[in-house]
């Protein structure tokens, strides 16, 4: 029998000097609401409630967390606050605002700018299920890509990690800006720590690394994220989970049947990031974009004959999971 939800905050209700709106999403880790601040503008807070260590009554504020999970509670709770009074810091356009973060309700609360839009992911959908043979062109890509990695890089030299990156946690605004949401440093401190059954990663999108206790992380583990995306951006699907590709690596051959519809550079940029050993990846953001950015003459090699045939065989015993991304079935995008 699956574990009861905790019960989000009922609209009406007050904290901090902000009053809630309506849930506009949950998670395994928090959930965000819209809400009001004291001069009625809109703003999105995320409230750290990790439904695997909390429950909450319907109507409740507080949280009820069991004395052995406590200190594991209270670990997280720390990660989530620092992370937010790092993100506080940091002023560009294509790292989601934290406008304030605060105790209160024996949990904490991230106060952020309230974003319009959708994700990227809702835009692959709904790209792929026009069913020509981009998904994204390769320009736009490129475009996408370059934002990102310059907010990207600026949260690395702020000694922070995303942890998350997936086309869910890329939003894109009404206004045409590419924002990352939803960083990771409090999930993967009790991912460390603790002994839960489901994972903490996206398959598809997380490194070998994230798989693994006691690895090193650093700016290529972000790196393998954003390659992962490049390639869900082509595809309209995510790549094998690292431990698929561990034991046997299909990314070569899936790269290889877009010859000839992306350049062999965008391609070769790919299966970079996507190396499965972490010094194989560019080991900075400012590598990666010195990369992708680099002005010559796209070059298409095409498949010759025996290649694509090749290739049509060995499709018939490829992993054919396309009805999942970023954790959950995909269906039509919502309106």
């Amino acid at each position: 029998m699956s574990k009861v939800k905790p019960a989000s905050l009922e609209p009406g209700t007050r904290m901090g000097g902000y009053k809630v709106v309506r849930k506009l999403s949950a998670g395994g880790f928090g959930v965000v609401y819209l809400a009001l601040d004291a001069e009625g503008q809109q703003v999105a807070i995320k409230e750290y409630l990790p439904s695997s260590l909390a429950t909450r009554a319907p109507g409740e504020l507080l949280p009820q967390v069991a004395p052995d999970k406590l200190s594991l509670y209270r670990l997280g709770l720390k990660s989530f606050f620092e992370e937010g009074r790092a993100l506080a810091q940091i002023s560009h356009p294509s790292v989601v605002s934290v406008l304030n973060f605060f105790r209160e309700n024996e949990t904490v609360y991230m106060v952020m700018n309230y974003l319009e839009g959708a994700t990227l992911q809702d835009f692959i959908i709904t790209a792929r299920e026009q069913k020509n043979a981009k998904v994204f062109r390769e320009s736009t890509i490129r475009s996408l890509f370059d934002e990102i990695l310059r907010g990207l890089r600026i949260v690395h030299q702020h000694k922070m990690l995303h942890l998350d990156i997936k086309p869910a946690n890329i939003f894109i605004t009404d206004d045409d800006r590419a924002v990352m949401i939803d960083f990771g440093a409090a999930r993967e401190v009790l991912n460390k720590e603790g002994n839960f059954i489901r994972p903490m990663y996206t398959p598809g999108f997380a490194p070998p690394e994230l798989y693994r206790r006691g690895t090193a992380m650093g700016p290529w583990t972000d790196i393998y994220s954003i390659g992962a995306c490049m390639y869900a951006c082509m595809q309209g699907y995510p790549p094998n989970d690292a431990p698929q590709r561990q034991e046997k690596d299909r990314l070569a051959t899936a790269l290889a049947r877009h010859r000839g519809v992306y350049s062999d550079s965008l391609l070769q940029v790919v299966e970079w990031c996507m190396a499965l050993d972490p010094l194989a990846r560019p080991q900075s953001v400012f590598a990666l974009q010195k990369e992708l950015g680099r002005e010559t003459e796209r070059v298409y090699t095409k498949l010759s004959m025996a290649e694509k045939v090749r290739l049509q065989l060995d499709s018939f015993v490829s992993d054919t999971r396309k009805t999942v991304m970023g954790g959950t079935v995909i269906g039509t995008r919502k309106k």
